[in-house]
């Protein structure tokens, strides 16, 4: 029997703290790929709006609650002067920046049902507005079923 292409999308909505707050998504989206029955295929991982990105890193609280957060603030500082702010009458420029520079989305290959991702590597939202939000999370997969 021949693999049959598949294309399945799903969604979760997180509430965040904002101001780097990061959040692992790594579940949800092995949670969606189990449920997709794709065998061999792409799992995209998606956060819809501007002051977001999705990334992989170690999910450990040196690094998601200091290291990452101030790494972001030596490249695009809180306090420097952004003319989106000055457009929009806002506080969140720098956040727009920070959003630009790490990416709205993530591809994770799947083989065999699984996702390829490393034994310290999860996929992680990391939201850099000024204020909580509920981030929607699109996650596509693509691929080939499970011929069995």
């Amino acid at each position: 029997m021949n693999p049959q292409m598949m294309i399945v999308n799903s969604q979760i909505d997180i509430p965040t703290q904002g101001d780097n707050h990061v959040i692992d998504l790594t579940q949800d989206v092995r949670q969606a790929v189990a449920q997709s029955a794709v065998a061999d295929g792409l799992a995209t991982v998606f956060v819809v709006g501007s002051t977001a990105g999705i990334t992989t890193t170690e999910f450990e609280p040196g690094l998601t609650d200091h290291d990452l957060a101030a790494a972001f603030e030596r490249i695009a500082p809180r306090d420097a002067e952004y003319l989106h702010e000055q457009t929009w009458h806002d506080d969140n420029g720098h956040s727009h920046v920070r959003a630009s520079l790490l990416g709205p989305s993530l591809t994770v290959p799947i083989v065999h049902g699984q996702m390829t991702l490393g034994t310290w590597q999860q996929i992680v939202l990391m939201d850099f507005d000024t204020r909580p939000r509920t981030r929607r999370i699109v996650i596509q997969i693509i691929g080939n079923g499970d011929p069995s």
